[in-house]
């Protein structure tokens, strides 16, 4: 299926590793010019390395959390590509705590980090979206939007928020072509995953292969989930064939989440 991106400029978030760089990797062998933030210079560089081969690629130092950093990646992206007609927003997750053991600076954080990046870069992306009367916006968020878990306090609350932020972008940005959707991504091998697992294994005195079975077993697919599985699924969201799918959260996560809607 010809996915329509060739001479699309996509903006992705936090894409040196993991959901990403398995994003904007996809993007690029759709024919995307890709631009990709993130804190790290030398794993930036890296990734950087890794995607050009199949296209052209910038890369910008940036820390989500801080707006400065996104209006300087926001503004060399359009000095270099002239336009931006795909954002997905994306970051690392806040602290794995229970509740009682949280601060009120891991809140603040957590708020600036998880929910302001999305705020901040969609309003920077929008305008030249309404002006060219086509755009996509892609929020990465977690599976925790529908159901939390103990030790994702932070990212429960503020996932379940960018749900309804994602639905409500979509009403008034309908009229201009431009769709919203969120992805909920599930047990997917990242840092993250490995970081919720470092949780467990010391909560409950196992081994990473004893959470990593576990894990899989409450998947109905008996597997985790892999980063380029979720990067196709968002290339397919900022396509022209996805142009009627708006307002959406969807759950990539191999059937975990027990809800039905």
């Amino acid at each position: 299926m010809d996915l329509g991106l060739r001479g699309r400029t996509a903006m992705v978030a936090a894409a040196s590793k993991g959901l990403g760089k398995a994003c904007a990797m996809a993007l690029v062998k759709e024919g995307c010019e890709v631009s990709i933030c993130a804190r790290n210079p030398e794993s930036l560089e890296k990734a950087h390395q890794d995607i050009a081969r199949f296209g052209d690629i910038i890369s910008v130092r940036a820390d989500v959390s801080n707006l400065s950093d996104l209006q300087n990646w926001h503004d060399q992206t359009r000095n270099r590509f002239g336009k931006v007609d795909i954002l997905v927003t994306n970051t690392g997750g806040p602290p794995v705590k229970r509740f009682m053991d949280l601060s009120d600076q891991e809140w603040i954080g957590g708020v600036e980090s998880t929910l302001m990046n999305v705020v901040r870069l969609s309003r920077m992306v929008i305008p030249g979206m309404q002006e060219a009367k086509w755009g996509r916006l892609i929020h990465l968020t977690s599976l925790v939007a529908k159901q939390p878990i103990d030790e994702l306090t932070i990212s429960s609350t503020l996932r379940a928020g960018l749900s309804g932020l994602t639905k409500t972008m979509a009403n008034q940005l309908g009229p201009d072509n431009i769709t919203v959707n969120a992805i909920l991504t599930g047990h997917i091998l990242t840092d993250r995953q490995y970081a919720l697992a470092e949780s467990r294994i010391r909560e409950h005195g196992i081994s990473y292969e004893e959470y990593f079975s576990r894990a899989a077993a409450e998947i109905p697919l008996r597997r985790l989930g892999e980063p380029r599985e979720v990067g196709d699924v968002v290339a397919f969201l900022a396509s022209e064939p996805a142009g009627y799918v708006s307002g959406v959260s969807l759950q990539i996560d191999g059937g975990l989440i027990k809800s039905t809607m």
